[in-house]
């Protein structure tokens, strides 16, 4: 847990209050005397916010930043305004979310692993202890996908392939710490079945290498184009990576296909601000994101297949960024 509610020493507050008013009735409140904060909170938001999306616009992070975004801003009546900063796999945009201050007038979309995964390897700036999860937006999960003239049709005939040739599967990821290349590195050290994994830097570049034979499969975030390339039959899905079926792509999961650890690879997009945010905030804003997400309108935008069923509140997506921390940490930091 990044966050500890202080419900304890609001009481304990209220009854020292209430003593003192007992005591001495004809004493005058003390108006500059804590609270201030409190009633800020309270009353938020009262100005503009800035919702910083730590990547390029025309992404899917750019894309989930400012559909929220608009909703945010009808529902609480002040201004959001988005501003892109993207830069080191999303850290300096982390990076200007932190120095905005935690009053919540400056939070952030981020895109889970990378956001977790990037202080472990590296001094990016922020720790994850920097920042709140407010609240999950969308989630995407990855595909194992080979291309229609593939000489495997399953994902038992690939992995069987793969074991008994060591390394000699190309498989595209996009980046060599994302969670697709950190679950491949996983499934040769837990599973002994090793691939070789070529980094590429987003959708369009592993399309064109598979889709041009430079590359066996491809392990990629299941967004819309990668759907499409499904639907056409430019792409054959072999296995798809989160822990439960996903009922839009006709392929078992990784853990159904032998490798029941393997279920982290799931781009997860959600709200986030600055740690000391208060909790009255992170409350605004938890229940905001519910209510848009409930809006079909939003659904739509963002993709229906990707809004989670169930709302992901601040604790679960704290859980959820732990689970992946201990997944992929002792990995990070060999």
């Amino acid at each position: 847990m990044r966050r500890i509610r202080a419900t304890a020493p609001a009481l304990l507050a209220a009854s020292v209050l209430v003593l003192a008013a007992c005591g001495d009735d004809a004493a005058e409140p003390d108006t500059d005397a804590g609270g201030g904060g409190d009633a800020a909170a309270a009353e938020y938001p009262t100005e503009s916010i800035t919702l910083i999306v730590p990547y390029a616009a025309g992404g899917p992070t750019d894309l989930a930043g400012r559909t929220i975004g608009s909703c945010i801003e009808e529902e609480l009546g002040q201004t959001v305004v988005v501003e892109n900063r993207e830069g080191a796999s999303g850290s300096v945009g982390m990076q200007a979310m932190i120095a905005g201050g935690n009053d919540g007038y400056t939070l952030s979309l981020i895109a889970v692993p990378a956001s977790a995964t990037n202080p472990l390897q590296d001094d990016v700036g922020y720790t994850n202890e920097d920042y709140v999860p407010i609240a999950v937006v969308t989630e995407i999960p990855s595909a194992l996908v080979v291309g229609a003239d593939s000489q495997f049709s399953t994902a038992e005939e690939f992995f069987q392939y793969a074991e008994e040739n060591p390394g000699e599967l190309n498989v595209g990821v996009p980046g060599t710490t994302t969670s697709q290349a950190m679950e491949l590195r996983r499934l040769a050290e837990e599973y002994g079945v090793e691939v070789t994994a070529v980094p590429f830097t987003g959708n369009a570049e592993m399309t064109t290498a598979i889709l041009g034979g430079n590359v066996d499969a491809i392990f990629i975030n299941s967004s819309q184009d990668v759907l499409e390339n499904i639907e056409a039959g430019s792409f054959l899905p072999l296995a798809v990576s989160p822990a439960e079926p996903v009922d839009y792509i006709d392929a078992p999961t990784l853990a159904e296909s032998g490798f029941p650890e393997l279920t982290n690879s799931v781009s997860v997009f959600g709200l986030a601000a600055p740690a000391g945010v208060p909790d009255d905030v992170v409350s605004t804003l938890e229940e905001t994101v519910d209510t848009c997400l409930q809006k079909n309108e939003v659904r739509e935008q963002l993709g229906e297949q990707y809004v989670p069923d169930e709302f992901i509140d601040s604790e679960a997506f704290s859980s959820r960024i732990d689970s992946i921390i201990e997944a992929y940490g002792p990995i990070l930091q060999e």
